[in-house]
């Protein structure tokens, strides 16, 4: 896990490997950047720790993870705190204590450093406009863009522009070009395949080591390619038909490759059993995959559970190809955006899990309610499901896993790709 490094004497904080010598009695350390932001520090000029991975290391609590998988999802963008308890079945009071104790920072705190790291890459790696940036970042306002941004980094943002380096602006023929950074190890050619085996024809694909999918905002459609980048960030180009909130399309993009966390406490678990040892000992940089949309994979996982391999895909074409909205022109096998539930209300296999969905009785999110979902599908489905939607402890495989216990997801990937 990368840890920051403060300096009282100077009100700086580092990231590690940064040439900076400081005496070790004025040295605190803070796990977040947000945390020593809090603090009232500001980031290194030199190291620019705004341009690593500030994920949060699966040693925090479950209740602390989920919540911040409700961040990056945009539920502060709009509400404040007491919804975001709320949304947890906790108070206010109790997650700020909770992050305070885990974290070192509030939610609010948190999600505003989150912001401005991702509106710092965005005037470091693009050409967009400060105004562009500051609503591509999920701020409010100019207003509030500028205060934060003079706050966290101490300067306005055309000043930040105007110390870019040569070599952060990324060349792009096409699309918005941006960085997803990560902290080693990182295992993309385990990851690519492994989501092109479980891709929706139609929707996903992988060719040469770049994964490409179809997404649809606010019903306008777009194209996301990711592929491999450096030893410690991957690259994705957008191709969006708006920048506005392009903070929450990172996001997702993130969390779909498994980069929203670092799985450090899972990976020694694991390491430590007799048949997974060899697993991670030979592939140390593997993550669990997220999900682009919970009810796409939740569909997935309904229909892959039901019918073979080969029918299960041809059924996931036939849906798309019947109820998704052709996107035309983009190759790579890509014609459609997955469709909503709204529109599979009538389907067959997937009609009552659309149903339970579009009338809001299921809530697809981390944490979703394990019985709900098998009124409608079966328990290893709907383990299935909770996998792609961040539990840490989801297995639907066969076989006793209790001693892979809290971390049997990171398992289940494990054994997976070792079997493809």
């Amino acid at each position: 896990m990368t840890t920051y490094s403060a300096v009282r004497t100077t009100g700086i904080y580092c990231r590690p490997g940064c040439g900076a010598k400081p005496l070790a009695e004025n040295v605190s350390t803070f796990e977040l950047p947000a945390a020593a932001e809090a603090a009232g520090y500001r980031a290194c000029l030199r190291c620019r720790p705004y341009r690593v991975a500030g994920t949060v290391a699966d040693e925090a609590p479950e209740l602390v993870c989920r919540a911040v998988q409700l961040i990056i999802a945009g539920l502060l963008d709009e509400s404040g705190e007491e919804a975001l308890g709320a949304r947890l079945g906790v108070s206010a009071r109790h997650l700020r204590r909770m992050f305070a104790e885990h974290l070192g920072v509030t939610p609010d705190q948190f999600a505003r450093s989150r912001r401005a790291h991702f509106a710092r890459r965005l005037l470091d790696d693009t050409d967009l406009g400060v105004a562009e940036i500051a609503f591509a970042s999920g701020f409010g306002s100019l207003r509030q863009f500028n205060r934060a941004m003079r706050e966290i980094f101490r300067a306005s943002p055309r000043a930040l522009r105007d110390r870019r380096r040569r070599g952060d602006r990324l060349a792009a023929d096409g699309g918005l070009v941006l960085r997803l950074p990560f902290t080693p190890p990182y295992d993309w050619e385990a990851m690519s395949t492994y989501l092109e085996a479980h891709a929706v024809p139609g929707v996903e694909s992988v060719e040469d080591g770049v994964y490409r999918r179809t997404i649809s905002l606010d019903g306008e459609p777009g194209l996301l390619e990711i592929g491999a980048g450096g030893e410690d960030h991957l690259i994705l180009r957008a191709h969006l038909p708006f920048w506005e909130g392009v903070i929450h399309v990172v996001d997702r993009a993130t969390q779909l490759v498994g980069l929203d966390h670092e799985p450090i406490r899972a990976r020694a678990h694991l390491a430590a059993d007799a048949e997974l040892g060899p697993l991670v000992a030979a592939r140390p940089g593997i993550r669990v995959p997220g999900a682009w949309g919970p009810f796409e994979v939740a569909v997935q996982a309904v229909v892959r559970d039901r019918l073979e391999r080969d029918d299960a895909t041809e059924a996931l074409r036939k849906l798309v190809e019947v109820y998704g909205a052709p996107v035309p022109g983009l190759g790579h096998g890509l014609t459609h955006a997955f469709p909503g539930p709204e529109a599979l209300t009538g389907a067959e296999l997937v009609g009552p899990l659309a149903r339970e969905v579009a009338n809001g009785n299921i809530t697809l999110q981390a944490g979703v309610e394990l019985r709900s979902l098998e009124a409608v599908t079966s328990p290893r489905a709907a383990q299935e499901i909770a996998l792609r939607l961040g539990a840490r402890d989801a297995w639907p495989l066969s076989g006793e896993s209790d001693h892979l216990t809290p971390w049997r997801s990171l398992a289940a990937v494990y054994y997976r790709i070792s079997a493809s």
